[in-house]
C-alpha cells in the first residue's frame, strides 16, 4: 500500500477554481437540494458521496434525486455494531449503491487512538475509493467544530484530487434534526443513549460538554479532525 503523503493528486485548472469561486457566492444562501442538483448538473455521475451513516439527511436529498449514485462507507473495523446494522438496513431498504472501503494489512500496526490509525483506515482507502472521480460529497457542517467553521460549500480538495461539494455546510444541528423529523427518517440508534458525535467506538463517548456535539471524540488525545475534513 502507498503512503497517503506520497500519493499523487492532480493541479485544478484556473478556469475551475474560478467557477468555483463563482458558484460559491450564490450557495452560501443556497438550500443542500440546489447544491445537489447543481453538482449532479456538473459533474453528471462522476461524483461519490462519502456517508458514515451518523445521519441520513444528506444521504436521503442525494438518494431522492439521484439514486445510482455511488456510496461510499468507510469501515474501519472500528464502528459500533449499532453503526454497521444501521448502515445494513439502510442500504437494504433505499436499495444504495453502496461501496464499503476496509483498511490494508498496514493498518494493523494503528488501531484505534494511534498515530496513524485515520489516515491508513480512513484517508487512503477513501483517497483509492475516489480515485478517478471529478467531485465527492461530504455532510460536514461549519457548526460541527471550530476547525471547521471556515469551510466552503464547494472547494478544491488537494488532498484527494478532486472536488468537494459540502451541502450541508450552512446548516445548523436544528436544520438537520428538522429535515429527519419532516421526513420521518430514522435517527442513528446510539443518539438515542444520549452519543452527539459518533465515530469508531474506542474513541467515542457521550458529549463530556453538552454545549460541544463533538467533545466525546478522541477524549485524552491532541486531536479534533481525522483528516479526511480540514478546512
Amino acid at each position: 500500500m502507498l503512503c497517503f503523503s506520497h500519493m499523487t493528486t492532480l493541479t485544478p485548472t484556473p478556469d475551475l477554481l474560478r467557477e468555483l469561486d463563482e458558484v460559491n457566492a450564490s450557495f452560501e444562501r443556497a438550500t443542500p437540494l440546489d447544491i445537489l442538483t447543481w453538482t449532479f448538473a456538473r459533474f453528471d455521475d462522476d461524483v461519490a458521496m462519502a456517508c458514515s451513516f451518523e445521519d441520513l439527511a444528506l444521504l436521503h436529498m442525494v438518494w431522492n434525486q439521484r439514486p445510482a449514485t455511488e456510496i461510499i462507507f468507510l469501515d474501519t473495523e472500528g464502528h459500533f455494531p449499532e453503526t454497521l446494522d444501521f448502515a445494513r438496513r439502510t442500504t437494504n431498504a433505499w436499495n444504495l449503491q453502496l461501496t464499503t472501503t476496509r483498511p490494508g494489512e498496514d493498518a494493523t500496526a494503528w488501531p484505534c487512538g494511534t498515530a496513524r490509525c485515520c489516515e491508513l483506515r480512513k484517508v487512503e482507502p477513501l483517497a483509492r475509493a475516489l480515485s478517478g472521480r471529478q467531485a465527492w460529497i461530504s455532510s460536514v457542517k461549519r457548526v460541527d467544530a471550530a476547525t471547521r467553521a471556515e469551510m466552503k460549500v464547494l472547494m478544491w480538495d488537494e488532498k484527494f484530487g478532486l472536488v468537494k461539494v459540502n451541502p450541508l455546510a450552512t446548516w445548523s444541528d436544528d436544520d438537520v434534526a428538522y429535515y429527519l423529523a419532516s421526513h420521518q427518517l430514522e435517527e442513528h440508534p446510539l443518539w438515542r443513549e444520549g452519543y452527539a458525535s459518533i465515530g469508531c467506538a474506542a474513541m467515542t463517548m457521550k458529549p463530556l460538554d453538552p454545549t460541544d456535539r463533538r467533545s466525546g471524540r478522541w477524549v485524552g488525545l491532541d486531536k479534533d479532525e481525522c483528516g479526511l475534513h480540514e478546512a
